[in-house]
């Protein structure tokens, strides 16, 4: 039997809809798998579920956390997996929804963290690496360790300490970036949609965010003093405090970071092709025949799974 889904898929691509008519067919309640809709105050530049729109499903891990608190991978896994005991428990399906593909692969596999101070020696090395080819250098090392991480290239501090964190991250079978073995039986749908369709919907969706007030959002936060901390380095609020700091005009700052939301999407369906096992359906097509395949998919695994089972118990009588 399937214990949890994931819907995955680039920003935009239409998961919040999708999850909602899942979880009314599988009786299921609905996890948060976006890294930056932990943040109270952060609705609009996050994209966050309103709770009009919930149509009475369970979510969790929705603000969850103060925009000046700090949140890691391993604090995520450590949330989620407890609140899928939980769910299952009640008797109800589990379905984490969201684009932080780190996070979403940190909770489903045997990907582990650390709990030892970081290694000298690699703390050492990699301040001889900073000091040799610069920041730039190592935020391109977080990127390839962490495609989706958010943090800011100029923040040096905390992009060694990200690249610690990950490098010393205790994976089994000698591969630290994805633990292949699963934790649940899962069953990951991703949203697939063509370049140039959802490059226009993350346009329509940053005007939408304008319309909506993102300026004004930004603007209390900045009122309440909270700078240089992790959440505003989320794309929607870098590009605004900059403008607001008087770096550039407002329409700049809009096309900024119409640009940044289409490389993140790029991002994002790069680790998913790569890193996940992920069951792919078409997001332009009707959600009724998607709920279909997505079913037909979810039934066939539930067969896979028992048919495993039943072997690997004979083979246990059998020894």
């Amino acid at each position: 039997m399937i214990d949890v889904v994931a819907i995955v898929g680039p920003t935009a691509s239409g998961k919040t809809a999708l999850s909602i008519e899942l979880a009314k067919r599988l009786n299921g309640e609905i996890i948060n798998g976006d890294s930056m809709q932990i943040y109270r105050d952060m609705t609009i530049g996050t994209a966050k579920i309103l709770p009009e729109e919930m149509a009475g499903i369970p979510h969790h891990l929705l603000d969850i956390k103060e925009p000046d608190e700090s949140f890691s991978v391993a604090e995520y896994q450590t949330l989620v997996r407890e609140k899928i005991a939980d769910i299952r428990a009640r008797g109800k399906m589990p379905i984490i929804v969201g684009g932080s593909g780190l996070y979403v692969q940190a909770v489903l596999f045997d990907y582990r963290f650390s709990v030892e101070p970081v290694d000298q020696s690699l703390r050492d090395s990699l301040h001889q690496e900073l000091e040799e080819f610069g920041p730039a250098r190592m935020h391109q090392k977080l990127m390839k360790l962490d495609p989706q991480s958010d943090i800011h290239p100029n923040n040096t501090r905390r992009v060694v300490r990200a690249v610690e964190i990950l490098m010393s991250s205790d994976q089994e079978k000698g591969d630290r970036e994805l633990a292949l073995s699963p934790m649940y039986n899962e069953a990951i749908i991703g949203l697939d949609i063509p370049r140039d369709v959802l490059y226009e919907r993350i346009n329509q969706r940053v005007d939408t965010m304008v319309e909506r007030g993102l300026v004004e959002e930004v603007q209390a936060l900045r009122q309440r003093g909270i700078r240089e901390v992790q959440s505003i380095q989320a794309i929607g609020y870098k590009e605004i405090y900059a403008y607001l700091d008087g770096q550039g005009s407002f329409e700049e700052a809009v096309v900024k970071l119409k640009q940044n939301s289409r490389k993140y999407a790029k991002r994002q369906f790069t680790y998913f092709k790569n890193k996940l096992p992920i069951f792919w359906i078409d997001a332009r097509l009707d959600l009724e025949k998607n709920l279909e395949e997505i079913t037909a998919f979810m039934q066939e695994t539930d067969r896979n799974c028992r048919i495993d089972k039943l072997t690997a118990n004979q083979t246990q009588v059998e020894k």
